[in-house]
């Protein structure tokens, strides 16, 4: 009987075996990030890292996979987690504890268990025939590998320029995504077979787990103890990468970091199973008078020292065009005043539009003639109150 090997799923994302599931997602993203095949366009061997750290996030992110995994050192989806559980529980009553907390004698205690067909309660699945039912649920479950399989989603950045996230428009990028392959149509065989090199034709391979062996379905080849050929074109993946060119419509009033999901353009599934999605995220540029911060657009405004002191109405540049402000007399600069409705309209509520805040800027003029200076020295003497008065009464 083969054996399969044991993976070390903790160390395939480096995280200790006690790692919390935050600590597991941080290593996976960190990890995906470096190995993605997006990144690393052709290399067939950050392809294989990408698929193992995958795998070992699939099986630990899960808590009923991990707990599986964590009982018998492999997972295999024909163990039940209800039945691993039990398995444990009667692993952990059966074993005698020797020197240093070392596990000896036989792995089961098998006391007490009536076997026979005919004990009592058997009819009803308790004695036999519930111990029976364990382990059948354990290891005789068929295998879903072969069904429909959704592909994966799809995340990408895209960089849109500012006018483009408030009034909306036609965003273009290139995506790089899985389609099923065009010579064997998803089923990543040619059609011809040959004896299963994972279990060498017998169907069922064996793995430990502690002291207990398990004779298994062999998960390469679903129990056939045969395996097709692998498609030359897909490599036996059943899907091929393609770079293709990607229109979307972006709407009014879009904000930076809003994610837009795209329903089915993600990687291909196989056997039928349908397409994952794709999600952008928008990233909005910049401008160099106008600032937006979610609906709401912030804008500085210099106004003149007789404007600020007297009060006046100003024309103002808007996201529309230009609009009146009035100016109060007194207002200070650093003072910020508000313009209802002038802001971005809302993408996810109708007929919603922020405001624009005006942060006003005191220009001090320069004087360049004398006659100035005087007028400046008598409105001095007119007005001789200290502005720094405050401050000298709280030092």
């Amino acid at each position: 009987m083969a054996t399969t090997q044991q993976k070390d799923y903790y160390g395939v994302l480096g995280v200790k075996k006690t790692a919390s599931a935050d600590d597991i997602r941080k290593a996976f993203r960190k990890l995906a990030r470096k190995y993605h095949p997006d990144v690393n366009p052709n290399d067939k061997k950050a392809e294989e890292k990408f698929k193992e750290i995958s795998e070992a996030n699939d099986i630990l992110s899960d808590d009923k996979k991990r707990k599986i995994y964590d009982q018998f050192g492999f997972y295999s989806d024909q163990i039940d987690p209800a039945a691993a559980e039990a398995a444990a529980r009667a692993g952990q009553s059966g074993y005698a504890q020797g020197p240093r907390g070392q596990q000896q004698g036989a792995p089961f205690d098998f006391s007490g268990f009536d076997f026979s067909e005919e004990a009592p309660g058997a009819a009803s699945g308790q004695g036999w025939g519930g111990f029976r039912d364990i382990f059948s649920g354990m290891f005789n479950r068929e295998r879903q590998d072969h069904g429909p399989q959704p592909g994966t989603d799809l995340e990408y950045q895209v960089n849109v320029d500012f006018w483009t996230a408030i009034r909306g428009g036609i965003a273009r990028l290139e995506i790089q995504r899985q389609e099923l392959c065009p010579a064997c149509h998803g089923k990543a065989s040619t059609g011809g077979s040959q004896t299963c090199p994972e279990c060498h034709g017998q169907g069922q391979v064996t793995q430990m787990g502690g002291r207990m062996k398990f004779n298994i379905q062999c998960p390469r080849c679903g129990g056939t103890g045969k395996v097709q050929n692998d498609c030359p074109t897909c490599h036996g993946e059943g899907t091929v990468y393609r770079t293709e060119p990607l229109e979307f419509r972006i709407k009014p009033g879009t904000r930076d970091g809003q994610r837009i999901r795209l329903a089915g353009k993600g990687n291909a599934g196989l056997n039928g199973g349908p397409a994952g999605d794709l999600y952008l995220i928008i990233r909005g540029g910049t401008h160099p008078v106008f600032a937006r911060i979610a609906d709401d657009i912030h804008i500085t405004l210099p106004v003149t020292v007789s404007e600020a002191a007297l009060g006046s109405r100003i024309e103002v540049p808007t996201i529309d065009g230009r609009a009146q402000l009035r100016i109060p007399p007194g207002t200070q600069s650093g003072q910020k005043l508000r313009m209802r409705d002038r802001g971005v309209p809302s993408a996810t509520k109708e007929g919603a539009r922020g405001d624009e805040i005006v942060t006003v800027e005191v220009s001090v003029p320069q004087l360049r003639d004398e006659r100035s200076r005087e007028i400046l020295r008598e409105f001095a003497k007119l007005n001789p109150e200290d502005p720094r008065e405050s401050i000298w009464t709280k030092v």
